[in-house]
């Protein structure tokens, strides 16, 4: 869904403006949708693992409202990285951004799934908790095959290869962080999710010249979202 609305908006903004600015749009589109929930994790995240030297020490700075300087910096550089990403994107004519747009989304939230089946949960309450109380493998499964079929539709064997990737980096992200905090808390999700976001926008940026990144044809009720 998400995906959708940031496809529609570049749509729209593409119309008026030049990349630059439509990318600055998506940023803060995917910002205030999801309300800031996954950056705000994000942020928790720099300021515990770099401000702490415990577990302990380090939740603590994580349930800490107050916002650091590594928390700063952390959501800066991604914000830029993501931005330039998008730039790099929505300037190149190889590939029709939408799909990409489309993509993005997907792999980040299957790379919290992934990670909330995968990794113990530290906290006894919290928004990833009812995920481990049971009654979450049907809800994994349907995940993945989401996962797998965007992929496939997004991308073709480059989108097999963006589903690996970041499958295998939020399994490093998630091993990391929990040797670190004896497990994972929502906070990690959401760090999780912002920075496969990043990564894969500019994964597809870096695969472009290769070829590989090969949508399949869409109905023609979809006009102009085949290949460019």
């Amino acid at each position: 869904m998400l995906g959708l609305l940031l496809a529609a908006v570049e749509k729209a903004a593409a119309l008026a403006f030049p990349p630059a600015l439509t990318a600055a749009l998506l940023v803060a589109v995917s910002a205030v949708a999801t309300r800031g929930l996954h950056l705000d994790g994000l942020m928790d995240v720099c300021d515990g693992l770099f401000g702490g030297y415990t577990p302990e020490r380090r939740l603590e700075i994580m349930r800490d409202s107050h916002v650091g300087a590594f928390a700063v910096l952390g959501a800066s550089c991604l914000l830029l990285l993501k931005y330039g990403a998008l730039v790099s994107l929505l300037s190149q004519d190889v590939l029709e951004p939408a799909w990409a747009l489309l993509l993005y989304p997907v792999l980040s939230r299957w790379a919290m799934v992934l990670q909330l089946g995968a990794f113990p949960y530290t906290r006894s309450s919290g928004l990833g908790s009812p995920l481990h109380q049971g009654g979450g493998r049907i809800p994994t499964v349907l995940a993945g095959v989401t996962a797998v079929l965007v992929s496939a539709a997004a991308g073709g064997t480059g989108g097999g290869i963006l589903l690996a990737g970041s499958s295998l980096l939020a399994w490093l992200l998630g091993a990391g962080m929990a040797r670190m905090l004896g497990g994972l808390t929502g906070d990690t999700y959401g760090a999780t999710n912002e920075i496969i976001e990043a990564v894969t926008i500019i994964a597809v940026v870096g695969l472009l010249p290769v070829g590989i990144m090969e949508p399949l044809p869409l109905l023609p009720l979809l006009p102009g979202w085949g290949p460019s």
